[in-house]
């Protein structure tokens, strides 16, 4: 695979506008990236301007970069059984669906939500009730909303391949959702990929019960806990317990040719770590 046909990139800042993250992008050498279009710990929403569009679409046209995911707030919970919550996590998804639609980004990554102990099947059906009312009410927005992998941290919902099929097959909009797949949140939650043995059975696990066509985005990132852990902190590629030769398999892969490979790496001091990560997987590449 030519590394210029790669769709690779990171998370970048959107610090002075949505519109730098692209340049930055451009000048890490990117085909692809992911941006909030908001504080992501906030409630507060964004009102776009047409002004920060059409900078944005200028960026665009300029470096040429066209897969672009937004991740939606960390405080959206589909499943939590709390009305007053559960009003709060559909309105911000339902403004960051038409803030991403306004700005022609494809693919809105969301985690699914937790149940807040009231168990699995009562949080996916509320996640899928949520999911359903929101499309209705905005059926004119264009990104496809995927549903990110989970690590299994306490009630959360998301981190078996099953879960997530049983979840896309109770929304039932094919046209208008697919799949997240972190590397870091998989391993946490139990799915080894760290030889080439292990990963081809995960990723046959994966498109038996969900189907790798419905795999649209990968978040890169390697994992400071072991295997099965539950617990999702994220490590520089090839630093953590997951390894190069996961990442070596993932990008060699022709079956995921199709999907953006976003690094979620930490922003430490001491490097820059955005091109040194970047770097490995790029020589990952054969």
């Amino acid at each position: 695979m030519p590394e210029n046909k790669l769709l690779i990139g990171a998370h970048f800042s959107i610090s002075g506008g949505l519109h730098n993250a692209l340049y930055t992008a451009r000048d890490y050498g990117c085909t692809a990236l992911q941006i909030f279009t908001k504080n992501a710990r906030t409630w507060k929403e964004n009102t776009l301007s047409a002004g920060a569009i059409a900078r944005f679409e200028a960026a665009r046209r300029e470096t040429g970069i066209t897969a672009i995911a937004s991740h939606a707030s960390y405080l959206i919970n589909l499943a939590t059984p709390e009305p007053e919550k559960r009003e709060m996590a559909c309105h911000a998804l339902t403004q960051e669906l038409i803030r991403s639609s306004a700005l022609a980004i494809p693919w809105v990554i969301l985690h699914p939500g937790a149940h807040m102990g009231k168990g699995e099947d009562a949080g996916m059906a509320r996640i899928a009730d949520a999911v359903r009312a929101i499309f209705d009410a905005v059926p004119g927005v264009s990104p496809r909303l995927l549903l990110e992998t989970t690590a299994g941290q306490g009630s959360g919902i998301g981190h078996t391949f099953d879960q997530l099929a049983a979840l896309l097959e109770k929304i039932d909009a094919p046209d208008r959702t697919g799949i997240c797949l972190d590397t870091c949140h998989i391993f946490a939650a139990g799915y080894d990929i760290r030889t080439a043995a292990v990963y081809g059975e995960t990723m046959s696990r994966f498109d038996a019960v969900i189907g790798l066509e419905h795999l649209r985005v990968i978040h890169l990132n390697d994992s400071k806990k072991p295997l099965g852990a539950k617990v999702d902190r994220h490590a520089h590629i090839g630093d953590g317990e997951i390894g190069l030769t996961g990442f070596a398999c993932l990008m060699n892969d022709p079956r995921l040719a199709h999907a953006l490979k976003i690094i979620e790496t930490p922003k430490e001091k001491g490097a820059d770590w955005d091109a040194v990560n970047l770097a490995r997987l790029r020589d990952l590449v054969r």
